[in-house]
């Protein structure tokens, strides 16, 4: 027991310190009749974590790799279907409350194209969204990683939200596992671009992370998972040290401080000059190319010194530029950068040696940018949650 709880320990993460308390709970209770396992989502539990909690039960580590097979590979999202385990098991933990995940379905808006957009709720009755990108063989999920968002973006709808909580790791991981089993499909490609900034939460993300990745979890590859962030330093830092090979995405949207700092007041805490320095760090440690998000929004950072600038500040860097249309949002009069002016982008900055592409756009008839569906979803019922 001593040996599990130091495992658990070693972890630095609240959450893990948490499971911990819970489990030390379990092992010393009185017989009060406490109902321990009420908070605990065992989608939260890495495999060795998950072995160290059914070994308070006395359960053979073997049950573990059977569970994390059930909820991942099979998509199970009840006691009652992993029927592997006794029923007398299955039981135990549905009366002492351990649960296998809460998210609710509120709404589903599709799109002719397959793109799907889901707003879930959470336990507590907070909401995020979330996004599915069929295409071919690759089955994307766009998924968020806060309630709300603090970076407080221009052009993001979600910013308009405020912030409320960071989306523990069984939150996280909950949104691909309920969209894979809405859609019957399995999903191989992930995208941390959904609700919220990443690496303001970077350990419930790559705790997550690391449970999809799982060749028993979700089994998705690593090149295959994306994390996108407006430039948070620290956190760029973190994943130059993660030794999964995730791909790194930066929201630049401006490449001079004066306009970042109005489009992204997050860039008066880490200006361009430190994300670059992060971002050359990352390329040396890791030598994986970056990706560069440009949302162009007409007038504001579309202009030809605009251009100048962006191929200035990226030229010779290992990386590719994606020019993004802009999703107009409530309260801004701001529109689309016009599609002659994204094609000059795109050709200037390929004759200046920077890979770049224009992205595809999908669910273009759904509520497009992040947390459009939850404004429009509590502007449409008299009693929203936020």
């Amino acid at each position: 027991m001593i040996k599990s709880f130091k495992i658990l320990w070693q972890k630095d993460s609240f959450e893990r310190d948490f499971i911990t308390w819970l489990l030390i709970l379990k092992e010393y209770r009185q017989p009060t009749g406490l109902n321990w396992g009420c908070c605990l989502n065992i989608k939260g539990l890495e495999l060795e974590e998950l072995q160290a909690f059914l070994g308070t039960y006395h359960l053979p580590k073997y049950r573990a790799a059977q569970i994390f097979d059930w909820l991942y590979q099979k998509g199970a999202a009840d006691w009652e279907e992993i029927s592997v385990l006794p029923k007398s098991l299955r039981e135990k933990f549905r009366a002492e409350g351990v649960s296998l995940g809460r998210l609710e379905t509120v709404a589903v808006e599709n799109d002719p194209d397959g793109t799907r957009k889901y707003l879930f709720q959470l336990e507590d009755g907070r909401r995020v969204e979330s996004v599915y990108l069929p295409d071919a063989e690759r089955h994307t999920v766009c998924f968020s990683t806060q309630v709300g968002c603090a970076v407080g973006c221009l052009f993001c709808a979600t910013g308009q939200l405020g912030w409320s909580r960071n989306l523990t790791a069984a939150e996280i991981i909950e949104q691909p596992l309920r969209i894979g089993r809405d859609a019957g499909v399995r999903i191989n490609s992930l995208v941390a671009m959904g609700q919220g900034e990443p690496l303001l939460n970077v350990e419930n993300l790559l705790k997550a992370v690391r449970i999809m990745n799982h060749p028993q979890g979700m089994g998705i590859g690593a090149r295959h998972i994306t994390i996108s962030t407006c430039g948070i330093v620290p956190g760029i830092q973190r994943l130059a040290e993660e030794p999964l090979q995730l791909n790194l995405a930066i929201s630049l949207h401006a490449a001079d401080d004066r306009l970042r700092d109005r489009l992204m007041p997050i860039n008066r805490k880490y200006p361009l000059a430190a994300v670059l320095e992060a971002c050359h760090a990352y390329l040396q440690k890791t030598n994986r190319r970056i990706t560069f998000e440009y949302t162009m929004i007409a007038g504001v950072n579309d202009r030809p010194e605009d251009l100048r600038n962006l191929a200035g500040l990226l030229s010779g860097l290992l990386c590719h530029i994606n020019l993004i249309p802009f999703n107009p949002i409530p309260g801004k009069d701001w529109r689309r950068s016009d599609p002659a002016r994204v094609r000059l982008f795109e050709k200037e900055l390929l004759l200046a040696g920077i890979e770049t592409t224009v992205r595809k756009e999908r669910g273009t008839r759904l509520s497009a940018a992040c947390g459009q569906l939850q404004g429009k979803y509590q502007n449409e019922h008299s009693s929203p949650v936020s």
